[in-house]
């Protein structure tokens, strides 16, 4: 059996294929972007070994084609995360950085980890969709928080003794009483460019809007289970639902936690037995089962009780906090599962 690790770059891909056994390089190939080359790469590969699996670094936009190629031909993919290829990079005994010694350590990082312990990945479908529409939300919502600053801090200029809150021109009322004070005042070159901001902000505005409601309908679709639980919103619910990407790529709900970096890390030595945080994992997820625990801290009975006992155990409301996101990942895995579930015997969530 073969491990097929991948460098990929925009216009050509390099692959290396490492022996399961000792980890010792077989072959390597690159090939250019696109389906001549894909095909090529998978006749190489089939040409070398009966069993093989590929290891992908997570690099979707450049790396998205070939896996949905090999997906869709019976191929075994897994997705390497980029922070374990750069510590492998950096543990290599080989020196020196090229495409083939690239792909040869994304192959060791996979046999090193194990190969069971990376979630597959499959062919995208809502999921993807889902969260295609978070990330477009999230990049206007930045550009809007950018371009209300502006604004006002020329508002500031030109009338100092007005006050707005941070957020007061997102609201109708608000930016319509702003843009009839600057249609009235004298055209200079700083109150052109301030209207000009809040239409662009008044039309940010709407789009946010609009993707808030289209969101809203595909999760409830989708996951509308999710929906039911305290604390999660349509875009907690949302962003968890397109960040996993199918509930059954993981085996089980620890795979989960780790891949989300709650899970924590073994950290003990000699008489001293602890562990420490995981910094790793998808940040993402990781955000999002905080923002859950936040706002069911001020509504959750339960949640709030466990906090109190953590608390009083020795432990700050952050320790309690990291300690409390085990618990709605397990439950967040359970409620994912397509209509057959993988079965695993774990203690019930508090929830």
């Amino acid at each position: 059996m073969i491990v097929l690790g991948a460098d990929t770059h925009k216009r050509s891909h390099t692959v290396a294929a490492a022996a399961v056994a000792t980890g010792e390089l077989r072959d390597e190939r690159t090939v250019p972007v696109g389906r001549g080359g894909f095909d090529a790469l998978l006749q190489w590969a089939r040409s070398l070994d009966r069993e093989r699996v590929w290891a992908l670094e997570d690099c979707r936009h450049v790396s998205g084609s070939l896996e949905r190629f090999l997906i869709a031909r019976g191929e075994r993919v897994l997705r390497i995360p980029t922070q374990l290829t750069a510590t492998a990079r950096r543990s290599a005994r080989q020196r020196g950085k090229s495409d083939p010694i690239d792909a040869l350590n994304v192959a060791r990082a996979a046999l090193q980890e194990g190969l069971e312990s990376f979630p597959a990945a499959h062919l995208d479908g809502p999921e993807l969709d889902l969260r295609l529409l978070v990330d477009h939300r999230e990049r206007l919502v930045a550009h809007r928080v950018e371009l209300n600053n502006t604004l006002l801090w020329h508002l500031h200029d030109l009338w100092p003794e007005l006050q707005l809150p941070g957020g007061a021109l997102f609201s109708k009322k608000c930016s319509t009483r702003i843009g009839r004070r600057l249609a009235r005042a004298e055209q200079t070159m700083r109150v052109r460019i301030a209207r000009d901001e809040l239409r662009r902000l008044r039309e940010l505005t709407h789009a946010i809007r609009r993707l808030e409601r289209e969101i809203t309908e595909l999760v409830t679709s989708i996951a509308p289970q999710l929906l039911s639980e305290p604390g999660f919103g349509p875009l907690i619910a949302a962003k968890l639902v397109g960040e996993i990407a199918g509930a059954q790529r993981f085996a089980t709900s620890a795979k989960l936690a780790r891949a989300a970096g709650v899970a924590p890390i073994p950290a003990s030595s000699g008489n001293t037995c602890r562990q420490r945080l995981d910094q790793g994992g998808n940040r993402q997820i990781n955000a999002a089962l905080h923002r859950v625990i936040v706002t069911r801290a001020r509504c959750h009975q339960p949640t709030r009780d466990y906090i109190a006992r953590r608390r009083s155990q020795g432990k700050s409301t952050r320790e309690a906090i990291r300690c409390l996101k085990r618990y709605p990942t397990r439950h967040v895995w359970r409620l994912l599962q397509p209509p057959h579930p993988v079965k695993e015997k774990l203690s019930p969530p508090i929830s």
